[in-house]
């Protein structure tokens, strides 16, 4: 059972098909609880009921309902084929009725959170049936959970919840990356995979059930792409950044929310920055921060010289579209002036949709690159802020590559980078990140091995010097 191969229809996944086939097949009697949580759309559902095909079991999904009819459901889903249902009174006689049915196999929950949510008292039964000497112990049956609310799904494993020791699996689903993205949907154009990607990210429904298939065949298709799909009413797209929001459990009023992702999308990523944007003061936001946080909307990255320094970035791009482009076009978007939106707003989404993701990618290439590329493999990859004090100005530095630190030794920078979507770089550019190299050099890093770096969507002057490492778009795609 450990070689059960991945269905052909299952894309991509190796690494999560893998770790479940792993858990499903176990031989160990303590492997009895599962867990798999990510976002929602992301492929999940369809990944567990591909796994389920394979090695057997039982599969329910959960839905937004009262406990009672979530009982009848489940009693329905779980009776034999044929007709008929089991009438449950509680999940207490719901459980024991599914180890006793599936005494060897796989069972898998999935959409968890919403039973969770109408039924309190199911986690703790559920442990309770998976302890040592709980009920179902006397069988092999192995329980995959699952949720789409990643708030919800992370307290479940916290420390002071009945299911913290149990779970032998804690699989996060995560987006596409972007070169599968590109593969997915069929993209052969790295600059065109580019404005694709800033835009749907690596959600696979976005492709299959939210534009129908919908691919732009060119780069020259793909404004009439935009206009017929995110930014068409008719279409799933053009409400789906605002469903990632209101189905977190956690918030409320969205007005705050929407308000500190439309300050993140503009270029605001410091937290003083954001609540200057929004008319706030940096404690009024802690909250909200904190929600977007756990909701996997947004990240907390460390800026790559200044510890303590946050800078936040929104981990979808969706949302950055939708805070960038379409709510500011809201108006002329629901009167069907596509178009007149679009075209107001194209600059602006080079500038702060496009752009910054073209950086935010350079900086995964750069994670993930081979040894030979910086020297060694990279511990780090971050943007940072160099100070210039003598120019009385600041540098900023895309792609900041750091090595592993070492207790004792000044942190080693393996690569500094400069990225541009639009521009083609030059010496110029160079020159700044020499001037950076100095400055830090200054700092105490060591910067003797250091690797200047250029990355372009639109190109390289001639005039860039030997040993200045080149990445365009395809290097970033290779």
């Amino acid at each position: 059972m450990s070689s059960v191969t991945k269905p052909a229809h299952v894309f991509g996944r190796d690494r999560e098909w893998a770790d479940l086939v792993r858990f499903a097949t176990s031989p160990s009697s303590d492997v009895r609880l599962g867990l798999v949580s990510g976002r929602r759309l992301l492929g999940k559902s369809y990944l567990l009921d591909a796994l389920n095909r394979e090695v057997g079991g039982f599969f329910f999904a959960a839905a937004d309902e009262t406990e009672t009819a979530a009982l009848a459901r489940f009693g329905q889903t779980l009776a034999p084929t044929g007709g008929g249902r089991y009438a449950f009174a509680n999940w207490n006689e719901a459980l024991e009725r599914l180890f006793s049915s599936v005494p060897e196999g796989l069972a898998v929950i999935d959409e968890f959170p919403h039973l969770s949510r109408v039924s309190p008292s199911l986690p703790p039964l559920i442990q309770h049936h998976l302890d040592p000497r709980g009920p179902a112990r006397q069988g092999k049956t192995r329980l995959l959970l699952c949720g789409s609310a990643p708030g919800i799904m992370g307290r479940i494993l916290a420390d002071n919840t009945p299911l913290y020791e149990g779970a032998s699996l804690d699989l996060v689903v995560r987006p596409l990356d972007y070169k599968a993205s590109a593969r997915f949907w069929g993209l052969d154009d790295p600059r065109l995979a580019v404005l694709v990607h800033s835009i749907v990210g690596g959600t696979p429904a976005y492709r299959r059930e939210f534009v129908a298939g919908d691919i732009p065949v060119s780069a020259e298709d793909f404004d009439a792409w935009v206009a017929r799909t995110v930014l068409n009413p008719e279409t799933p797209l053009y409400r789906e950044a605002r469903y990632l929001l209101a189905e977190e459990t956690d918030i409320r009023d969205t007005a705050i929310y929407h308000a500190v992702l439309g300050a993140i999308a503009a270029g605001n990523a410091t937290r003083g920055g954001i609540a200057n944007h929004i008319g706030r003061k940096s404690t009024d936001i802690g909250h909200p921060l904190s929600v977007l946080e756990d909701s996997q909307l947004i990240a907390r990255e460390e800026d790559a010289f200044r510890k303590g320094r946050s800078l936040y970035r929104i981990c979808e791009p969706l949302i950055v579209f939708y805070e960038a482009v379409m709510r500011r076009e809201w108006t002329r978007l629901e009167r069907g002036r596509t178009e007149a939106a679009w075209s107001n707003s194209r600059a602006t989404f080079l500038s702060q949709v496009v752009g910054p993701h073209f950086e935010a990618l350079c900086r995964e290439w750069a994670m993930f690159a081979e040894e030979e590329v910086f020297g060694e493999l990279p511990g780090r990859v971050a943007a940072g802020v160099v100070a210039d004090p003598h120019n009385r100005t600041q540098i900023q530095v895309d792609v900041a590559v750091l090595a592993q630190e070492e207790p004792g030794r000044p942190q080693r920078i393996l690569s500094l980078g400069e990225a541009k979507w639009d521009k083609v770089l030059t010496a110029g550019h160079v020159d700044r990140l020499r001037r950076a190299r100095d400055l830090l050099s200054v700092k105490g890093y060591d910067t003797r091995d250091t690797v200047l770096a250029c990355y372009s969507g639109a190109g390289f002057h001639d005039d860039i010097p030997e040993g200045v490492r080149r990445v365009g778009l395809t290097e970033l795609y290779a």
